[in-house]
């Protein structure tokens, strides 16, 4: 299931960032599954993790289960 960016933000920190800096992480494909926009929000999975780094998860890691 989905949750909006803001509440996502909300569970994962504290405090949480901005907006903004969560939408300049999903361009930079920081958030992992990446976000899907809809109108003008961002719907992110429950499951959804945060990777500050360049490497991004194996295939195996990325395929839902």
């Amino acid at each position: 299931m989905k949750v909006r960016l803001d509440e996502w933000l909300k569970r994962e920190f504290d405090p949480p960032p901005a907006i903004r800096t969560a939408r300049l992480w999903i361009n930079a494909g920081k958030i992992f599954p990446t976000p899907v926009k809809v109108g003008r929000s961002y719907y992110v999975e429950q499951n959804a993790v945060f990777q500050d780094g360049t490497v991004r998860p194996r295939l195996a890691q990325r395929i839902p289960q």
